[in-house]
This record gives C-alpha cells, structure tokens and sequence, in this order.
C-alpha cells in the first residue's frame, strides 16, 4: 500500500509503499520502504492478523528515523494507490496518527 509520513507541521518527510514481508521461519512482519530505498522494519504481525504491535514497533522506528513524535502516516488504498507520490483524493486515504 502507497503511504506518506506526515509531520505535525504537515511537512511530507517520506513517501513509501508498507509491506508484509514473510520471515524464513513463517512469521509475517510489517514494513515499510520509502521510496528512497530505505527499509525500516516493524514489528511482527499476530497469529490473528493483529497489526497493534507491528505497528508500534513501526512507529518507533519512525522516531529513530526523522527524530519527531506526532507523525502521521497516511495509508492510500486500491487503484489509486498507483497514483504517482501518494496524490490522491481525500476519500482514498486513510490516516493514523503516530506515537
């Protein structure tokens, strides 16, 4: 899926694309890869599909990475998501706000 990391200013710090990526031992883990190439791995997705945890994990490597709290990362979705830096409309996304 197609994401933007937002500041609480609004300043765009990244765009990127979060992924599932499966572990040699079964496990699925959340990530995401900027489009700069830098991967910052999450955490591990629960055995029920819960992401809570995968998450937050994410979501302190967010801080390590851009050094702020309050990010906002904006998740685009379906055949929009294609759409060149994250550009969508408004009923496309989905926000959450972070640590």
């Amino acid at each position: 899926m197609r994401c933007t990391i937002i500041s609480r200013a609004g300043q765009v710090l990244a765009y990127g694309r979060l992924f599932i990526r499966h572990q040699e031992n079964g496990d699925l883990r959340l990530d995401l890869e900027t489009d700069r190439g830098q991967v910052l791995q999450g955490g591990l997705i629960d055995e029920d599909g819960d992401m809570t945890i995968a998450g937050a994990v994410l979501a302190e490597q967010f801080f390590e990475v851009w050094g702020m709290s309050d990010l906002t990362l904006s998740v685009q979705c379906g055949i929009q998501a294609e759409a060149p830096y994250g550009v969508l409309p408004p009923d496309a996304d989905i926000d959450m706000s972070l640590l």
